[in-house]
């Protein structure tokens, strides 16, 4: 699946996107696929040093990207990186909130701090964002504010209540800021992988040293990035307040191309086995996905 004869690199010309948690996993794969699509990207992480090596194989110009330290959860530093990023191009047309946290910990271990941190990464973050490009938005006369969800956005998962939290919030702020965002012609929406994608906790240099058993089992996230591209390729009033599925965006993009009618749904995909899902990873570090 490529980007070219992309009708959406037309309606995105002269575009900006800023991307949180760009070091890695989705929100890498997103970015990459922004630049792919000839949108000016300013990738955000609040490991500067992994972002750097993640990005170093992306041979662009600072025209088409730009890389920034971002911890979501210091309202003042996105308010900061947001103007850095007007001052650079001129307005900020996109936001996709993919920067996550997501220990595994058990609800009896989860200390009031780690409660507290997961859940103003994941969802105040998504906040943070927003404010900060909110009067942007608002004074350019409309844009996109993108969170990605998960399978934890509709169900609950053991050892996952923090994360969980969030998640779920991500899909109520998109529905109800849309209805006051609407009428500034600024869209609100979450989007999961709908894929199995490598675990967010796995560096790349961890990936690079997974059997190839299990890093077959794992989309590329600059494939899923391109849903993140097709939907803000739309104008921000036709889809807005809603949930979509990555993986049938890109498998529709690739069956159809990129220009089709899109009845987006609630995604319903089942739990996966949680064993299955994890018992790799965890041998690998221990950390949260």
């Amino acid at each position: 699946m490529t980007l070219e004869a992309n009708p959406a690199m037309t309606r995105l010309a002269g575009k900006v996107v800023l991307v949180t948690g760009a070091g890695r996993g989705l929100g890498w794969g997103i970015a990459k696929a922004f630049v792919e699509a000839g949108v000016r990207v300013c990738a955000t992480d609040v490991d500067e040093a992994e972002m750097e090596a993640s990005f170093e194989g992306i041979k662009t110009g600072r025209d088409r990207l730009i890389r920034r330290p971002l911890d979501v959860t210091d309202p003042e530093m996105f308010d900061d990186v947001v103007q850095a990023v007007v001052d650079e191009w001129g307005g900020l047309d996109v936001l996709v909130h993919a920067a996550v946290t997501m220990p595994l910990i058990s609800f009896e271990e989860t200390s009031h701090s780690a409660w507290w941190n997961e859940v103003i990464i994941n969802l105040g973050g998504l906040f943070n964002g927003a404010k900060a490009v909110w009067d942007v938005m608002k004074a350019q006369g409309g844009g996109h504010i993108m969170s990605v969800a998960s399978l934890s956005s509709f169900h609950g998962f053991a050892n996952e209540v923090a994360y969980c939290v969030g998640k779920h919030g991500q899909e109520g702020f998109a529905k109800s800021l849309s209805i006051e965002a609407a009428p500034h012609n600024i869209a609100i929406n979450a989007m999961g992988p709908g894929k199995r994608i490598k675990p967010s906790g796995v560096t790349l240099a961890e990936a690079e040293a997974a059997p190839e058993d299990v890093k077959s089992t794992w989309t590329d996230p600059a494939v899923l990035g391109q849903a993140y591209v097709w939907l803000a390729s739309r104008p921000p009033g036709r889809f807005t307040g809603l949930c979509f599925n990555a993986g049938k965006i890109v498998d529709t993009i690739a069956a159809e191309g990129w220009e089709f009618d899109f009845a987006p749904e609630k995604v319903t995909s089942a739990p996966q086995d949680m064993k299955a899902r994890w018992e790799w990873y965890a041998k690998q570090s221990g950390r949260g996905y």
